[in-house]
This record gives C-alpha cells, structure tokens and sequence, in this order.
C-alpha cells in the first residue's frame, strides 16, 4: 500500500495532456498546430520513460489523454490552413480575373 504512494506521475503526463487541450482549443490559430506537436512528442517520450519502468510511475491514462488530444489538435489545426490555402488561392484567382478583364478594357490612343 505504501508502494502505491511512492509512485509519481509518468514525466511529461501532466504537460502532454494539457497541451493536447491546447492544441484543440487554438485550433483555428496557428499555435494549435504548435501546442500539438509539441504535446504529441512529450507524450512519446513519457510513455518511453513509462515503459521503461511501470512499475515506478502512473498517468498512462493522462499520457493517452495528450497524444489523443494532441492528434485531434493537429487534425483540425490541418484542416484550418487547408481551408484558408484554398480561400487564399480562390479569392486571388477572382481578384486577378477582375484585374485582368479591367486592364484589357483599356485603350492606349
């Protein structure tokens, strides 16, 4: 019983889980992007170091809870620059159609 309490959390647990949040909540920023990837290599080197010795510390769940998380964030931070990629390229290629039918309108006498 007193072995149960000697046992600290997995390292980087803590930080990988709330940057996984992060990572969701910033979104539609880049920092989202940023937080994810980050929060997704300290997951990895927490569940290295928890696998290494199990026995000595505990938070798998909150390491499964960051990587999760910080998958999910980088998914729709992905899906975010995607959709403003897009609107950039679209919303140029009307600006320059408008430009270009406005230049061929004029007449140099």
């Amino acid at each position: 019983m007193t072995d149960q309490f000697l046992r600290q959390n997995a390292p980087y647990a803590v930080a990988a889980m709330v940057l996984g949040i992060c990572s969701i909540v910033f979104g539609c920023l880049f920092i989202g992007l940023v937080c994810g990837i980050i929060g997704l290599v300290l997951a990895r080197k927490g569940f290295d170091a928890y696998n290494a010795d199990p026995d000595r510390y505990t938070g798998k769940g909150m390491l499964s809870a960051g990587r999760v998380t910080s998958i999910i964030g980088i998914v729709f931070s992905a899906i975010h620059i995607v959709y403003w990629i897009v609107w950039v390229i679209i919303l140029g290629a009307l600006c320059a159609g408008m430009c270009g039918s406005a230049i061929g309108n004029i007449s140099i006498q």
